[in-house]
């Protein structure tokens, strides 16, 4: 029997921050933004689109006529009803992501598109940094600050361990400036990504934490000006529900024309270097 995953997440305390969410939503702008852009070049139109996400107040205009649902662990979607699935902002707190992918491709018709999107990589690396240099310089302890982020790489292959066809994972990174700290604070807070984590402290951090941190950043990621860098890394990942009617690779051997033919250059062989040891 397969164990269900642990929970990332306190998802009571994810709903709250996602409730207070408003303001300066700029990294879900930018994701809306490339989401068009790939969506526009993909020549087909899809009239039966869903969206998974959970700020439902940002993504619920991003498509017209989509059915919207949170990303509960059991997402709330009928079996082969649509022909394209956008998972928005939201999968880097599932604690079962193939799980999630799933789901969505089985909402999928044959030959339907998933998207998704979502921080990953080197996301808020510096910040995660000087928390923990922080804590533990004044503890001699450390603590869950900032959610762990994927990579690239086991991104990708969660796409194809979920059986999507075609699967194609790539990551755009955005450099991100401010004047203090508490303006990055800001930003996560107005974006619902506050520490929403399941193993967090439930006690209030010292105020000395921060002001630590601060400094620390401050040596560490200021460029001259005194701007403070930050690094937002967003994944995108697409794949298409299986059909018959898509390429198939071929069965290794059969190619019908050589690869020196088709470059125009002459094919040379290896030489034979190796040597077998003799069997017994």
């Amino acid at each position: 029997m397969a164990q269900t995953p642990p929970e990332i997440a306190d998802r009571a305390a994810l709903a709250r921050n996602r409730a207070r969410a408003g303001g300066d939503l700029f990294l879900h702008d930018i994701a809306r933004d490339e989401l068009r852009l790939r969506l526009s070049e993909v020549n087909r139109t899809f009239t039966q689109p869903a969206i998974i996400c959970g700020l439902p107040q940002v993504w619920g205009g991003f498509l017209p006529d989509a059915r919207v649902v949170a990303d509960d662990p059991v997402l709330a979607l009928e079996r082969g009803a649509h022909d394209l699935v956008v998972h928005a902002m939201s999968l880097h707190w599932a604690a079962d992501p193939i799980g999630q992918m799933v789901q969505a491709r089985h909402a999928l018709r044959p030959d339907g598109l998933f998207l998704a999107v979502l921080p990953g990589g080197q996301s808020l690396a510096e910040l995660r940094a000087v928390l923990a240099q922080a804590e533990i310089e004044l503890s001699g302890g450390l603590s869950p600050r900032v959610l762990p982020m994927a990579e690239l790489r086991d991104l990708g292959a969660l796409l194809q361990r979920s059986g999507f066809a075609l699967p194609v994972a790539d990551v755009t990174s955005q450099q991100v400036q401010y004047r203090a700290l508490s303006t990055l604070y800001a930003d996560l807070r107005a974006m619902g990504e506050q520490n929403a984590l399941a193993t967090r402290r439930r006690r209030f951090a010292p105020r000395q934490l921060f002001t630590r941190a601060a400094e620390l950043y401050a040596a560490h990621f200021a460029d001259d000006a005194g701007l403070l860098r930050a690094t937002y890394d967003l994944v995108f990942l697409s794949g298409w529900a299986p059909a018959e009617s898509q390429p198939q690779p071929l069965r290794p051997g059969s190619a019908k024309a050589r690869l020196a033919d088709a470059l125009g250059t002459i094919e040379t062989a290896l030489p034979d270097t190796v040597k077998m040891p003799p069997k017994d």
